[in-house]
């Protein structure tokens, strides 16, 4: 039985291989706009047909695996088996180049799938091909790679595959076509960003590059001081724009296109959203006034607009000199509001907005309930996209230890940070970035990082990109088969 699946993953990765190798391919389309780069062609050709070499091979292999429903898990192993085959591939480009190891090569991709935008590249010294690879992983892997993939293929077995990666945005009956909407409007938002950035003066590279990256919450940058170096009100603005749709769960942007806008206001996440708001944007406002880092009240509310919206939405981008200088107070709130992240379905991270809802409705009926008189059946609803459904005891209850072992590997992984000399705050909140997959920085994660930092980062990232529970239920089911075949 377990041998049935196991052919059917490999056929299934087969194909993922091969669209991996493709992906190494694509950055060679800036040649045309940057010839002098042709030198760099080989560092992507080599991993990109090795990869649809060995793709093929693997086709050809297991043509002939039985096509059946995965069973429970082995859809978490695929995806799993997925996600790092992807970062793997696309570590050989940097290592090629010959400024990275290994250690580096993988974090920048596992950042870069993971829409983290975490770096230890100089975008300063990096040749564009290189900087648009990382922009293209970031698209990949916000949208997601079955996503992608599922565009191009029917459904027929592909919807428990979807849902693991993290997608219950099923916007149309047909699974494929759901992708392929997702994917167009994706596209649209990127093509707005693109082109707004364009007419408020960004150099073209420029705007593409960071459009795919604030749309894909991801942070990567061109210029070493981020969405500062432009020092543009109008490019903050449609950066907050972009990083907004990209955080909003993908079914309130059909429901916008369809006109239907009181599904977006009554949205649970959008109430949670407005209200964080009300509470935190003040508070940042005043810390960084009342420390002096500013003494304009306009410019020190243009500060707290843009990291309020560049944190919570799990983007990274940074409007500001230096994050090191920021007050405590103001740092401590970006901790919280990375914890908090995005929306469901949406390129956002954290521990998502919904989650903290559900934990918050649980907690209110837990005080209603030894208040009420005992006999009393309380029913507590929560609205998603138009839709009002029972919050039961089991989602709370999964929903709480999510969150909870959420914030063990949040302390654990900020712990590590300490033990290489970094105060506590610092490493809460460099460690908090690579979890939830924002891409902050206060200077921690670099080129010369030990290789634990990196590593540490790494795993975080990956386990935040894949919401954790995904990455041990792959871990088990594969530990559960080895020991079957130890014990025929």
């Amino acid at each position: 039985m377990h041998n049935k699946y196991h052919r059917l993953i490999l056929h299934y990765m087969s194909i993922f291989i091969v669209m991996i190798g493709i992906i190494q391919l694509i950055p060679l389309l800036v040649l045309p706009f940057y010839p002098e780069e042709i030198s760099y062609a080989y560092c992507f050709l080599i991993p990109g047909l090795v990869a649809i070499a060995i793709g093929g091979l693997l086709s050809l292999a297991f043509k002939d695996a039985e096509i059946v429903k995965l069973e429970k898990h082995y859809d978490a192993v695929l995806v799993v088996l997925v996600w790092l085959s992807a970062i793997f591939v696309s570590t050989f480009p940097w290592m090629l180049k010959g400024d990275y190891n290994f250690t580096q090569a993988s974090f920048e991709m596992t950042s870069g799938f993971s829409t983290t935008g975490l770096s230890v590249v100089d975008v300063g010294n990096t040749p564009h091909i290189f900087l648009m690879f990382r922009s293209i992983t970031l698209f990949v892997g916000g949208v997601g790679l079955v996503l992608i993939l599922t565009c191009v293929f029917s459904d027929k077995y592909g919807l428990n595959l979807y849902n693991t990666e993290g997608h219950n945005d099923r916007l149309m009956p047909n699974l494929a076509k759901s992708a392929r909407l997702i994917l167009s409007i994706y596209s649209a938002y990127i093509l707005f960003g693109t082109v707004a950035y364009i007419i408020l003066g960004m150099p073209v590279f420029d705007a593409i590059n960071t459009s795919l990256a604030a749309l894909s919450t991801g942070g990567f940058s061109v210029l070493n001081d981020s969405i500062y170096g432009y020092h543009s009100l109008g490019i903050e603005i449609i950066t907050i724009i972009l990083m907004m749709l990209g955080q909003t769960n993908f079914l309130l942007h059909l429901s916008m296109i369809r006109r239907k806008y009181s599904n977006f206001w009554k949205h649970s996440e959008t109430k949670f959203f407005l209200v964080v708001l009300a509470i935190f944007l003040p508070m940042m406002v005043f810390n960084l006034l009342e420390s002096g880092y500013t003494t304009s009240p306009a410019e020190s509310i243009r500060i707290s607009v843009f990291q309020f919206v560049t944190s919570i939405t799990t983007t990274g981008f940074v409007s500001s000199k230096d994050l090191t200088s920021l007050p405590s107070g103001f740092a401590m709130i970006m901790i919280i509001l990375m914890l908090f992240g995005g929306d469901l379905e949406s390129t956002g991270g954290g521990i998502k907005q919904y989650r903290i809802i559900v934990v918050l409705k649980g907690i209110y009926r837990s005080i209603k309930g030894t208040v009420l008189n005992k006999k009393m059946v309380t029913t507590t609803f929560i609205e998603r996209v138009g839709k009002k459904t029972e919050l039961t005891d089991d989602e709370i209850s999964s929903t709480s230890s999510y969150i909870l072992f959420y914030l063990i590997l949040f302390f654990v992984g900020s712990l590590i940070f300490t033990m290489y000399g970094n105060n506590l705050q610092d490493s809460m909140f460099e460690f908090v970035s690579a979890l939830s997959t924002v891409g902050l920085s206060v200077g921690i994660t670099n080129y010369n990082a030990p290789a634990v930092i990196l590593w540490t980062a790494t795993v975080g990232m990956f386990l935040g990109r894949l919401e954790i529970m995904v990455v041990f239920e792959a871990a088990l089911r594969m530990i559960k088969d080895i020991k079957h075949k130890e014990n025929l």
